[in-house]
């Protein structure tokens, strides 16, 4: 071997050391034939390929520099470098002019690093990338809406705004919310009063009194005197005397009252993973609103039970974002203004993000309430005398609880077929006349009889059943 070939082989192999990091690995080589037609060139952007040719050529151009960049290797190798995502044409002349060939250069992004993030990120997903022009492309099946955003996001790292989503989510997204409501009050109240008048005419005049808590003095002319109750009293006890013109009337009123209240909604509701449910359960009170130009308009504000969720299927668990309201007219805390009255409104309200497993539930409890008024008045000085006081003094005391629990219950759920639900509905039929004018029938037992729902309705339920305890 001659010194000038090992100077030319020590070249050629300096030349291929400073190629090797810009051309990787995977980088495709294209070869060129002439008067054929050539296949697209595929460059990663930012990535570079090596086109040969089996015919030397004196010239080259590029249509689009900004979508890719060339240079010459040797007179039958070129490099091609992607810069931008587009299409552009690589032209090849011969040493005589003529046309060897024109080849379409594609610039795609660079899908083999995000290939590896998603593996990375999101191991076990079945998704696929594919460049498209200028953007990117994903498809395959996944198998939450979790990791969908996710592997969205992260192909916007290398293609911002230009990601196609074709990808499905996988399993049962359809996700059913059985919500209870319980809301328990109690109320107590207890009343002791005394209430005492005294009237009188004369000669020279009349006289009168009145104290305590009830009623008002009459008139003698008018037949009537003392204390007169009230319509709405209740626990009271009257008496009253008189000695020619001078009357005594007294009212003892001695009341205990306990209520007890049990409110309860139960609604079943249905929504796809990632979409709002809603529920209501009361009224719209009428709002009058008033604007500059002094016109009224009137708006409507629900009331009653309010039920707002959203849930979110992640896996096999069940991501639930509930916002709760349960609120009643309070007319206590209303306002009068240009001859509108408006109730205000006694409220309370939830809002709480839980994770759960199907099947499971989550309860929010606590909501009390406790309301305690205690009201005492007197006759001056005389409420003050020990043990005969008592007489001329009236006291008022009352309590007020209460406290809301909601019980929230996830399930997966897909559809199922119309036949197999029945509703309260179908088990009764109207009668015909002659079993209404005849035989004094209102209502026909109607069973099912096709479907899940006839099935049901076939089973006998006589004898023993339910649970057995010794």
């Amino acid at each position: 071997m001659t010194v000038k070939t090992l100077v030319q082989a020590g070249l050629l192999g300096l030349a291929i050391a400073s190629i090797a990091p810009l051309t990787p690995a995977s980088a495709e080589t294209l070869r060129v034939s002439g008067g054929a037609v050539q296949r697209a060139l595929q460059v990663p952007m930012n990535r570079a390929v090596v086109v040969e040719s089996d015919m030397v050529f004196a010239e080259l151009s590029i249509a689009n520099p900004g979508i890719a960049d060339i240079s010459t290797l040797s007179e039958r190798s070129i490099y091609v470098l992607g810069k931008a995502p587009g299409r552009t044409t690589l032209t090849l002349l011969a040493p005589d002019g003529s046309l060897i060939t024109n080849v379409e250069v594609q610039v795609t992004a660079d899908v083999g690093e995000l290939k590896e993030r998603l593996r990375e990120v999101l191991p076990g997903e079945a998704i696929e990338v594919r460049p498209a022009n200028d953007g990117i492309v994903l498809s395959g099946t996944v198998t939450s809406a979790q990791a969908l955003d996710r592997a969205i996001d992260l192909a916007n790292r290398y293609a911002p705004d230009r990601v196609s989503n074709l990808m499905m989510v996988g399993g049962t997204q359809q996700v059913m919310m059985k919500v209870r409501f319980a809301e328990m009050s109690r109320s107590v109240r207890k009343s002791l009063g005394f209430s005492a008048a005294l009237q009188g005419t004369g000669d020279n005049g009349s006289i009168g009194y009145q104290g305590g808590t009830g009623g008002y003095i009459g008139s003698l002319a008018d037949g009537g005197a003392g204390v007169t109750l009230d319509a709405d009293t209740q626990g009271a006890f009257q008496i009253g005397f008189g000695y020619g013109d001078v009357e005594f009337s007294m009212l003892i009123e001695a009341l205990e009252s306990k209520g007890f209240v049990r409110t309860l909604a139960e609604p079943n509701l249905s929504a796809l993973s990632g979409q709002a449910a809603s529920f209501l359960a009361g009224g719209e009170y009428p709002v009058p609103s008033r604007d500059g130009d002094g016109n009224v308009t009137v708006y409507y504000k629900p009331f009653g039970i309010v039920l707002n969720m959203t849930p979110r299927v992640i896996g096999d668990n069940i991501n639930l974002n509930l916002k709760a309201e349960v609120s009643q007219l309070d007319t206590s805390i209303g306002i009068t203004d240009a001859g509108f009255s408006i109730s205000g409104f006694s409220t309370r309200k939830t809002e709480s993000t839980v994770e759960m497993r199907d099947g499971e539930s989550f309860a929010i409890a606590g909501l009390l309430e406790d309301d305690f008024t205690d009201l005492s008045t007197q006759i001056p000085w005389l409420g003050d005398v020990p043990v005969l006081g008592s007489l001329f003094r009236s006291a008022d005391y009352q309590r007020q609880q209460s406290e809301l629990v909601i019980i929230v219950t996830a399930h997966l759920v897909t559809p199922t077929r119309g036949d197999v639900l029945a509703l309260p509905t179908d088990r009764v039929r109207p009668p015909t006349e002659n079993q209404l004018f005849m035989r004094g029938i209102t209502s026909v037992t109607n069973r099912p009889i096709t479907g899940g729902a006839g099935e049901v309705a076939r089973q006998d339920f006589t004898g023993s059943y339910g649970y057995v305890m010794e």
